[in-house]
């Protein structure tokens, strides 16, 4: 699978002109591109100058087959999750710089934003990549594997975000996403949305947007 192949909506920055950060949804399992990338249109009042992507998985999903997935998802077993995650990675890698290439920004300017399985590739990508992007925001989602961590304080800021309610991936996956990356040495923020299954509320997403404004002040790229 190569960058050329994945794609996906688009949202130029409310406030027209060429943009000075670069925000990437990845979806969740069964889900595509289209399921996430109207949370731009929310953020925007907070991030005008920011342009929105949310590529396509690469791949159908036997289990929705409207929808796409990045891996075959088994979550009884995390080994498998671990090596479906290093399968999807280059191709998203190479997505991301191509992406950036085309908006003329570097990965100072560049933040991640995943939903359920979409976080566990957010994750993943984000934390290995060689030019690492400023943030990462994961809603709902798992740390798949601890290989190829950043060295303590070189990592992108990260914010996960759960509901304790989740029946999918139950809120326990970020508490353990937490405590593994702090340990690591990365700067970890964490919410749990109360009441909440797998979803979004909207103290997630408000929290979500605010921190990428943060986070994209602190490394120099705001608006």
């Amino acid at each position: 699978m190569t960058s050329s192949e994945l794609d996906g909506p688009r949202l130029a920055p409310a406030a027209g002109g060429a943009p000075k950060q670069l925000v990437v949804f990845l979806h969740g399992y069964g889900a595509d591109g289209n399921d996430l990338i109207a949370l731009g249109k929310e953020w925007a009042p907070l991030l005008p100058h920011a342009a929105f992507v949310s590529p396509h998985a690469p791949e159908p999903c036997a289990m929705a087959p409207m929808g796409r997935q990045w891996f075959d998802l088994s979550m009884g077993d995390m080994s498998i999750i671990a090596e479906g995650v290093k399968r999807a990675a280059p191709a998203l890698d190479s997505f991301l710089d191509a992406e950036l290439e085309r908006q003329g920004l570097t990965s100072q300017s560049l933040a991640l934003v995943g939903f359920s399985q979409g976080t566990m590739m957010a994750l993943a990508v984000g934390l290995t990549r060689q030019a690492k992007p400023t943030a990462i925001v994961g809603y709902s989602g798992a740390l798949a594997t601890m290989e190829g961590l950043p060295a303590p304080g070189q990592g992108p800021a990260i914010l996960l975000v759960h509901g304790d309610m989740d029946e999918v991936i139950p809120v326990d996956a970020m508490i353990l996403a937490r405590e593994a990356l702090g340990q690591a040495g990365l700067s970890v923020q964490w919410h749990v949305s109360r009441g909440i299954g797998h979803g979004i509320d909207g103290d997630g997403l408000r929290l979500g947007g605010e921190f990428l404004k943060q986070a994209f002040a602190a490394a120099g790229t705001a608006d």
